[in-house]
């Protein structure tokens, strides 16, 4: 029996594999997806309907609930951040692309910090509670200093400087390491300085939740973590005339568990959640 030269066996394999991921992925996935789409609640349409019965967007796209100024709307549980456009733009799906190392403001962006600090305090603001974060100054941007030594980047400190508290911002250091802090100039330029994010005293678990001050991977996501919606409750009562463990209970009912049972962490759909808020307690006079 004649065997198969090594090459010309290796190109056969090839052709096999190719020609199983096709059946797979170019014809079975698709027609499993199709079939799956015509199964009641996995498919279909997921437009939502208002309380006044007008559509309302989709279930499976996240809101905004500001006014024109772009202050929450306070009858309204109020959404994540969104880096899609200008906020949940369906066209403009995408992250912020800012990670860890990101601390310090720039003159045309803020850091991811900065941002996130800013986000808790205006949360802790609305809400009524304490919106500090570690690495994060009072007055919300992230709490950083830009230390020169005399040997460079060890040795006697020399001088220290509130990265991204801008003159005239009273630093969040009176001093540091015997060296007193000054604000940040804004045309200066710190780049020879070693970075020293401070973590000061907020709590290890800040009362905002992390998913208030950041925004999904595709800035589209329609949940909030129910610690998120519990934390809005209060407000949300008081605006609707009604009592907290009213609003609890609604929560409760919009929360959906992790996929398969293992996936994910629970959420809420902030979008169903307030077109049950308008029919279920709508707002005295509103």
């Amino acid at each position: 029996m004649t065997r198969i030269p090594h090459w010309l066996a290796q190109h056969v394999a090839a052709l096999r594999v190719v020609l199983v991921l096709t059946l797979l992925t170019g014809l079975a996935y698709p027609l499993a997806m199709v079939a799956a789409a015509q199964v009641p609640g996995l498919g279909g349409t997921s437009e939502v309907t208002g309380a006044d019965g007008r559509p309302a967007g989709s279930s499976l796209i996240g809101q905004t609930f500001t006014d024109a100024k772009g202050n929450p709307v306070k009858k309204y549980f109020q959404s994540r951040p969104s880096n899609a456009g200008t906020g949940y733009d369906a066209t403009a799906s995408g992250a912020g692309n800012q990670g860890p190392e990101s601390v310090v403001d720039t003159k045309d962006k803020p850091s991811l910090l900065t941002l996130v600090c800013g986000r808790s305090k205006a949360v802790g603001d609305l809400e009524g509670v304490d919106g500090s974060r570690p690495y994060c100054t009072d007055d919300g941007v992230g709490a950083v200093l830009g230390v020169f030594y005399d040997g460079g980047t060890s040795g006697r400190v020399t001088r220290a400087v509130s990265l991204n508290q801008a003159c005239p911002a009273k630093p969040f250091l009176t001093s540091y390491k015997g060296v007193r802090v000054t604000c940040a100039k804004p045309d200066a330029d710190y780049s020879h300085a070693v970075t020293v994010p401070v973590r000061g005293n907020a709590p290890a678990d800040p009362v905002v939740p992390a998913d208030a001050v950041t925004a999904s991977g595709s800035g589209l996501d329609p949940h909030i973590s129910p610690a998120y919606a519990t934390l809005q409750a209060p407000r949300i009562a008081r605006e609707r005339g009604v009592s907290t463990a009213d609003v609890r209970k609604l929560i409760e009912k919009y929360t959906t568990g992790r996929a398969l049972g293992v996936l994910g962490e629970r959420g809420v759909n902030v979008v169903e959640l307030n077109i049950a808020l308008d029919r279920t307690y709508p707002k005295q006079g509103a």
